[in-house]
């Protein structure tokens, strides 16, 4: 009668909403200030009032159907004409507005990017710990998502797993960096050693395997450079979004580039369109279009998100945790204090600490901690983290 598969997605909730759910209830019950809710990565710091300024001058000097009727499939050509020079400046690139197709966010970005790429028997490897919505946006379009173990403790990537995981159904790589959950950046070496290893493996099995990099907190890193990939691998799709650099995570607007360099790129371009056309992604917001070629290279606030990661990291250290040290994005990701991370999360509730175990990443025996929240609120959870680690000696 129905898909079993969409009702299994549509009734079983992730770990992350849940906590943040029993969180929410438990609100209701201690009041909002004793809730130490670390679970969901909703930018915390205001939207900049530049977007804010471009919206009221865009309703106030437009033609109302220009602002708010359809563009073409692919993204107001001006809007995209702008945002490629804007990309131009920022990496040394040569992109065109026929490199981007504008989409409703990220997770709209790498979806369509799978669609249009996914074959009968493909596979996409991605690298734990790794954002969990990618396996079932993989298996959406037919796909099997190859999760290549962790590398501890950089959290950079294993190169020994991924080679041998890699085969001739491999169709594309998935990268995030910054990474969710870790924080990590990988380096330019990382970055060319992938690049190297996907060109020889292209050639071995005679096709191309992509990269799909997957880059909502690019702007958000901390003293340390994020190699812009399509610079170092031909083959590259990149899906940007905005939600996290300008604080947008309920507009839903991101863009997908596609480089001249990629193999047969008018089919791969081509089959972007289609695919978005399939998933019913008629054009990405027509005012955030606008929106956004309007403030493009205008800098991210990250100061909250660095004063933030530095006293959470200090307070987890302090209180005897293990962890890295964040290089981007707005997660830490410790070690659990007992093998098990969904028992160690279950016991932090105790305190009203809300952290999501690393399995749900591929990386057990972890937790993750987002700390785009109130500073106020990490001052406050540090003596907490402190009783609870007390528990494990």
């Amino acid at each position: 009668m129905i898909n079993d598969k969409m009702y299994e997605l549509g009734t079983k909730k992730s770990t992350i909403r849940t906590i943040f759910e029993f969180g929410r209830k438990r609100a209701a019950e201690v009041g909002e200030e004793n809730i130490y809710d670390f679970s969901l990565g909703n930018p915390n710091v205001p939207t900049p009032q530049f977007i804010k300024d471009a919206i009221i001058d865009i309703l106030n000097t437009m033609e109302p159907t220009a602002v708010h009727g359809y563009t073409v499939a692919p993204g107001n050509p001006q809007v995209r004409e702008t945002l490629a020079k804007s990309i131009n400046e920022r990496f040394g690139t040569n992109f065109a507005g026929k490199n981007l197709f504008i989409t409703a966010g990220a997770a709209a970005a790498i979806t369509i990017s799978f669609k249009a790429l996914c074959e009968t028997h493909d596979e996409f490897i991605t690298f734990a710990p790794y954002f969990p919505e990618y396996k079932c946006f993989v298996e959406s379009v037919g796909g099997k998502l190859i999760v290549v173990p962790a590398q501890i403790p950089d959290f950079q990537i294993n190169f020994d797993e991924f080679e041998k995981a890699i085969n001739i159904h491999t169709k594309a790589v998935i990268i995030n960096s910054p990474n969710n959950p870790s924080g990590a950046v990988y380096s330019e070496e990382t970055i060319t050693i992938l690049s190297d290893i996907l060109r020889k493996k292209s050639e071995e099995f005679n096709h191309p395997i992509f990269i799909i990099s997957d880059e909502p907190y690019r702007e958000i890193s901390y003293d340390i450079d994020v190699p812009y990939v399509p610079k170092y691998y031909d083959n590259t799709l990149v899906c940007y979004s905005y939600s996290k650099s300008f604080s947008l995570p309920g507009e839903r607007i991101g863009y997908i580039v596609v480089p001249d360099e990629v193999a047969d790129f008018g089919k791969i371009y081509g089959s972007i369109a289609g695919a978005a056309r399939v998933l019913t992604h008629v054009n990405a917001p027509s005012l955030w279009q606008l929106v956004i070629a309007k403030c493009a290279g205008k800098p991210s606030d990250i100061s909250i998100y660095r004063h933030n990661a530095e006293l959470l990291y200090n307070g987890l250290i302090d209180a005897g945790f293990t962890c890295n040290k964040p290089q981007g994005a707005f997660y830490l990701f410790p070690k659990c204090l007992e093998d098990d991370d969904y028992a160690f999360c279950e016991r932090a509730k105790k305190y009203d600490l809300l952290l999501v175990p690393g399995k749900d990443f591929g990386c057990p025996g972890y937790f993750r901690a987002a700390y785009c929240i109130k500073t106020d609120t990490i001052e406050r959870s540090l003596p907490l983290f402190k009783k609870l680690a007390a528990e494990y000696k």
